[in-house]
């Protein structure tokens, strides 16, 4: 992998953020410039990520699979940004995880040799796009799922006809009733893997897959029932598939795990029972950045599960979009620079710090600051009739589901703690 490349993506006031009136310059020249968040070199809205945020969670995450004895293959639909990608691997990542053909693509570009497609390989141009790649990089450890006869047979005909010379590596999906891609039950399932199995040498399989971030319920009692019993139905495929000698030589693979419940995922592929050695792979993408909201919750469900999760303090927020206090048009009322079109809004951002530009230091927001509502632009927050809030503040907020602030921003800051401006990374959405 090189994402050197990157460093040389020029910047100027048409990125957002980039402040009006400067020549262009190259990204990896940023952290030259001596800008700070505060000092109002920039302009707002404006989304960073703390570095040291950043490297602690990556640092947690190793230590937690480590005492788990899994990998990851990280989800970069999460953040789209082959630097951060490079940073998962140099950090240990087995793999990087993917969603999309144009994603795979990216990937490609940047040399990235170890690609999980969580997704069915289909359509004529993105089957031929991953055989060509075999082809052409022997070193390309490439993985897809299947979940029907028709898309094997799809696979193996084109495998067939493109004499790659190595078979395309692919991993059974199970799935749960009403939700997405995937086997709902064993029969199903097996079916897809003895069609697999009757297409060698130009496909082979290599594991089990599923996702089991979709499980609803009533109750978190409920939906940790819903998952259990996936996890269930995911070890009895792979079981399954190995008594009847389906897999291809070599490590089973077991992988699931999004970002809510990869220490269940972890407890229970590791106590697989698989005769043969078995690689188990979690998936979680959010980790790295964390969010303040949604994620933060569900932290707190893997630690009440886990209790070793809490060892190093757990997850931190890296993310968060800085805007102004544009408006304050009633007591109990202001309106800020920021809106869909700059933050996830998924759950209303959560209102963190704020800052007088002049003053020493960022203070925490006090209790009664609530995010009311979001338009493309506009952010409405209620606030109490005492709120030492005025126009021209900059206020922090914490996000929620940290991939749909990550697709708003062409390239994010990466700043210090006292919110210098080191770097940034670029996304590629």
């Amino acid at each position: 992998m090189d994402v050197t490349d990157i460093g040389s993506t020029m910047l100027d006031h048409r990125v957002k953020g980039m402040p009006g009136g400067i020549a262009p310059f190259r990204l990896d020249a940023i952290g030259a410039r001596g800008w700070n968040v505060l000092r109002e070199d920039m302009t707002l809205p404006l989304a960073v990520l703390k570095d040291s945020a950043l490297t602690h969670n990556s640092h947690w995450m190793r230590d937690f699979l480590v005492r788990s004895h899994a990998v990851i293959a990280p989800h970069g639909k999460t953040t789209m940004a082959p630097q951060l990608f490079a940073r998962q691997i140099e950090d240990g990542a087995w793999a990087i995880t993917l969603a999309t053909p144009q994603q795979i693509q990216i990937a490609r570009d940047f040399g990235f040799s170890r690609i999980v497609l969580a997704n069915q390989l289909v359509g004529r141009q993105a089957i031929r796009y991953v055989l060509d790649e075999l082809k052409r990089d022997p070193a390309l450890d490439f993985y897809c799922l299947v979940d029907s006869e028709a898309g094997v047979a799809q696979l193996a005909e084109a495998a067939r006809a493109a004499k790659v010379g190595r078979p395309l590596q692919v991993l059974l999906e199970g799935g749960m009733p009403g939700g997405r891609t995937g086997c709902r039950d064993r029969e199903s399932g097996l079916r897809v893997a003895r069609a697999v199995k009757a297409a060698e040498p130009f496909l082979t399989l290599r594991g089990v897959e599923g996702f089991e971030g979709i499980a609803r319920g009533a109750t978190r009692a409920e939906i940790e029932t819903t998952v259990r019993g996936f996890l269930d139905l995911l070890i009895d495929l792979a079981r399954a598939c190995e008594a009847e000698d389906l897999f291809t030589p070599g490590e089973i693979i077991l992988s699931a795990g999004g970002s809510a419940f990869y220490d269940m995922v972890l407890a229970r592929f590791i106590h697989a029972g698989l005769s043969r050695p078995t690689r188990v792979v979690t998936r979680s993408g959010c980790y790295l950045t964390h969010d303040s909201v949604s994620y933060r919750r569900l932290f707190a469900d893997i630690v009440d599960r886990t209790p070793a999760a809490a060892a190093g303090g757990g997850l931190q927020p890296a993310l968060e979009v800085w805007a102004y206090v544009q408006s304050r048009p009633e007591p109990n009322k202001v309106l800020l620079t920021m809106g869909k079109r700059d933050i996830s809004a998924d759950d209303p951002p959560l209102p963190q710090t704020w800052f007088r530009p002049g003053r020493a230091a960022p203070e925490n927001v006090g209790p009664g600051h609530v995010v009311t509502g979001l338009n493309d632009q506009h952010c409405h927050m209620t606030v109490p009739a005492d709120s030492p809030l005025q126009v021209g503040d900059m206020v922090s907020f914490g996000v929620s589901h940290p991939c749909l602030t990550f697709d708003k921003w062409q390239v994010i800051c990466v700043v210090d703690d006292a919110y210098n401006v080191t770097s940034a990374v670029r996304t590629f959405f």
